[in-house]
């Protein structure tokens, strides 16, 4: 059986940040710290006038209750809140506003 290099959130969040930003993105990233906000997504990008909140995860990782609490807060103010496993899935996203924009 061959080695699988595993999957970090940590690598697969810089391979989302460093896409953004190739593409015109300007992106922040959030650290949880002693009074932050509880739940809070790990990106945050805006172009356009367009934010996204995005939500690292691995394949196999879940929303935590506080995660899925701010995602609730967060789109019903009209806010896009993705959780993305992969540059592919920020990729659907941004189409996916683009769709709505026209």
């Amino acid at each position: 059986m061959a080695n699988q290099i595993p999957e970090r959130e940590s690598d697969i969040q810089a391979t989302i940040r460093d896409y953004l930003r190739w593409t015109g993105w300007y992106v922040v990233r959030h650290h949880q710290t002693l009074g932050s906000h509880v739940g809070l997504a790990d990106l945050q990008a805006i172009k356009g006038g367009q934010v996204l909140m995005i939500e690292v995860k691995t394949r196999r990782g879940r929303q935590s209750a506080d995660q899925l609490e701010f995602e609730r807060e967060w789109t019903e103010h009209g806010g896009t809140y993705i959780v993305a496993r992969s540059v592919e899935d920020v990729e659907q996203a941004i189409a996916g506003l683009a769709r709505e924009a026209s």
